[in-house]
C-alpha cells in the first residue's frame, strides 16, 4: 500500500471516529429513527471512501452533513416510489400478483429509472417521460410543451445518453 493511501485510510477512520457520533445524532433527530440514522451514517461514509477525499475535508461535519442530507432525500424518495408501487399492487387480482422476487426486481428497476430521471432537467425529463411511458410521439409531444420538434428531438438524444450513461456506471 503506498504512502497516500495509507494517509487517506488514516484520514478516514479519523474522520469516522471524531464524526460519526455526532452524524447518527445529527441524523436520528431529523429522521426520529435510530435505524435509519445509523444506515445513513454507514452510506454517507461509503459514499466518502468512494470520494477518494477524506483529505480535503476541510469542514467536516458541513461535508457529511450535506452527503447525508442527499441521501436522506434518496430515503423519502425510495420510500414513496415503494409505497406508489405497493398501492398499484394491492389493486391487482391475486391470480396475476407478483411473487416477492418479482416485485423485488420491478421495484429495484423503478429505483433506477426514479435516478436517472432525476439527475435530468425538467424539460428533457418531462419529454423523455412523454415519449417512453405516455407513447406520444415526437409532434404531439412538441405540441404538449410547446417547443420545436427539433428541440424534441435533441431533448430524447440527450435523455437516451445520459440513460446510457448512468446505466454503465460512467455518470
Amino acid at each position: 500500500m503506498s504512502a497516500d493511501d495509507l494517509a487517506l485510510r488514516a484520514a478516514t477512520h479519523d474522520l469516522y471516529a471524531t464524526h460519526s457520533t455526532w452524524l447518527r445524532g445529527w441524523l436520528r433527530k431529523r429522521l426520529d429513527c435510530g435505524s435509519d440514522a445509523a444506515d445513513l451514517v454507514q452510506d454517507t461514509f461509503v459514499r466518502v471512501i468512494r470520494a477518494r477525499q477524506a483529505l480535503d475535508i476541510r469542514q467536516p461535519r458541513q461535508y457529511l452533513s450535506t452527503v447525508a442530507k442527499g441521501l436522506v432525500i434518496d430515503l423519502f424518495r425510495r420510500r414513496a416510489l415503494e409505497q406508489s408501487y405497493l398501492e398499484a399492487l394491492a389493486g391487482l387480482p391475486e391470480e396475476v400478483y407478483p411473487s416477492q422476487e418479482t416485485q423485488a426486481i420491478v421495484l429495484e428497476t423503478l429505483m433506477e429509472i426514479d435516478r436517472m430521471l432525476d439527475s435530468l432537467g425538467d424539460t428533457v425529463r418531462q419529454t423523455f417521460i412523454l415519449s417512453q411511458f405516455e407513447g406520444l410521439s415526437y409532434p404531439k409531444i412538441a405540441a404538449r410543451l410547446g417547443i420545436s420538434l427539433r428541440t424534441v428531438n435533441n431533448h430524447m438524444a440527450k435523455a437516451m445518453e445520459h440513460c446510457c450513461l448512468m446505466r454503465m456506471g460512467l455518470l
